[in-house]
């Protein structure tokens, strides 16, 4: 500990977001490895788990009745229907994280993100590209998961996504991953010592003089 004592400290939000198959999984998996401390955001989903997921884990898995009534409710901070599903982030989890302190990474669709920069202004809001078309497609269609008419839906999707990249106040590039995750950890760290995440700092120093 410091002389001046510990600075008190806000967790940040940092929201992720990316047109599907660009890479966002990996990078997010990335930074919660290294940085094991930030608080994940699980999300609420009516899709269908995929192969390797865990309820509670990956999402909480949700009928479309029991999410509509939670969303009506007012449980969700921000909630989408995306590729004919719903998803949303449980509200009370996310507040108790950062009333405590801890940074909460936000892995979600564009339509959430727009959502969270009305609710929670002071985030990192990251928006995660492809570097062209092609790259997209051969990626969704190497996954081998989704059928043909997925996939052209995926691309469509994406195209609107990526015009509201214009919303978000970081891009990164997903051509090299090594390089791309090397992006999001220093908007992360950086995060870290802005003003608004550091509010007790300036104080707590200037109480020295005292």
């Amino acid at each position: 500990m410091s002389d001046y004592g510990k600075p008190l400290e806000k967790g940040q939000v940092l929201v992720v977001c990316a047109p599907s198959g660009t890479g966002k999984s990996t990078l997010v998996k990335m930074l919660r490895a290294e940085f094991p401390q930030v608080g994940f955001s699980i999300s609420c989903t009516t899709r269908k788990p995929r192969e390797g997921e865990v309820d509670g884990r990956d999402y909480y898995f949700l009928s479309k009745k029991e999410f509509i009534a939670r969303r009506d409710r007012g449980e969700f901070a921000e909630w989408a229907q995306v590729h004919d599903n719903f998803y949303g982030t449980p509200r009370k989890p996310v507040e108790d994280m950062l009333m405590k302190g801890t940074d909460v990474l936000f892995d979600i669709d564009f339509q959430g993100a727009v959502q969270l920069q009305e609710t929670m202004p002071e985030g990192l809001f990251v928006f995660l590209m492809p570097p062209s078309y092609e790259d997209l497609s051969n990626r969704l269609r190497s996954r081998g998961s989704d059928d043909e008419e997925v996939i052209e839906r995926r691309l469509k999707n994406a195209r609107l996504e990526m015009a509201a990249a214009a919303k978000f106040e970081y891009w990164i590039v997903n051509d090299d991953l090594d390089r791309a995750y090397g992006e999001l950890r220093s908007v992360y760290l950086a995060g870290k010592t802005r003003r608004c995440s550091r509010p007790g700092l300036l104080e707590n120093i200037l109480s020295t003089w005292d």
